[in-house]
């Protein structure tokens, strides 16, 4: 019993380990491909909201084996610290540096 305990001990590392680097990948992704950082600001139904997170699960692969764009949530610019995060979804466009609307 003691070898099938390591070897599920060892599985089950190696198993949390892959599922980190998937997390880490698409984030990457999100950062290299939608332009998406932890100071990026979107536009949503014409409001501009500071993103809060980002939900890589809910990345689907197109089949060109492209992924689609994450659901974000995230807290409207101007607002105070502790004002509400609100789920934005995925129909948002980044908002670039000088303030312009970046597909």
């Amino acid at each position: 019993m003691q070898y099938a305990d390591s070897v599920q001990q060892v599985l089950i590392r190696k198993i949390n380990r892959a599922e980190q680097d998937l997390v880490q990948l698409k984030l990457d992704y999100c950062r290299f491909i939608y332009g998406l950082t932890h100071r990026s600001q979107v536009e949503v139904n014409g409001e501009v909201y500071q993103v809060r997170s980002v939900d890589v699960d809910t990345m689907v692969r197109r089949e060109d084996g492209s992924l689609e764009k994450p659901e974000l949530a995230g807290s409207p610019v101007g607002a105070d610290a502790s004002a509400e995060v609100e789920p934005l979804g995925r129909d948002w466009t980044l908002i670039g540096e000088q303030g312009t609307s970046q597909a």
